[in-house]
């Protein structure tokens, strides 16, 4: 009798274990949203980047907010500067004005085409994301120093504090996406 016990009381703590953890992954779907997914999935696509990345890359920059403008005025949802995404929209070859920044559309289709010109540029997503985030002259000045390596792996070092928590936010949001959506 006793070993029944114990047998039907294992197999509750089992099948409430499943249950937290659905409930844990439907709570945190909840904050780890997929907002914006037509123009995540297409222009990810398009550029041959992970889709998971952008969208971990929305959430640390605008948390989805389709207006955000921050105090160093970067735009949208990708939260892109002016200039920044004006030079990437003339290599498309499309008409830049400012009021595309708002679009969701058209700021993930100029923040992703610009993701993936900082990854061609550093073949790795690390320094990549440094990049987007302190902009590729910090970036390459860092790597001619020797504060940080080619290859990202001492990221710990990077001297902006900003973009030290920055570039380990979107990693970890990043792995969170894919144990999430994959």
């Amino acid at each position: 009798m006793k070993k029944l016990l114990a047998l039907i009381l294992i197999l509750s703590l089992i099948l409430l274990g499943i249950k937290y953890y659905e409930i844990d992954k439907i709570l945190m779907k909840k904050i780890y949203v997929q907002d914006y997914s037509q123009y995540v999935e297409k222009y990810s696509k398009e550029n041959n980047v992970d889709s998971n990345l952008v969208y971990a890359i929305i959430k640390a920059e605008s948390n989805f907010r389709q207006g955000a403008v921050s105090s160093s005025g970067a735009i949208g949802l990708m939260q892109l500067m002016e200039p920044t995404a004006k030079d990437v929209a003339r290599k498309m070859n499309i008409d830049f004005k400012v009021d595309l920044l708002y679009k969701a559309e058209d700021n993930i289709k100029i923040g992703t085409k610009y993701y993936k010109t900082l990854y061609d540029k550093y073949k790795n997503i690390t320094v990549a994301l440094m990049a987007y985030n302190a902009g590729s002259g910090n970036v390459d000045r860092w790597i001619e120093q020797g504060t940080i390596k080619k290859d990202g792996s001492d990221a710990e070092n990077i001297p902006y504090t900003e973009t030290n928590n920055y570039v380990r936010k979107i990693l970890r949001d990043y792995e969170i996406y894919k144990q999430l959506y994959e």
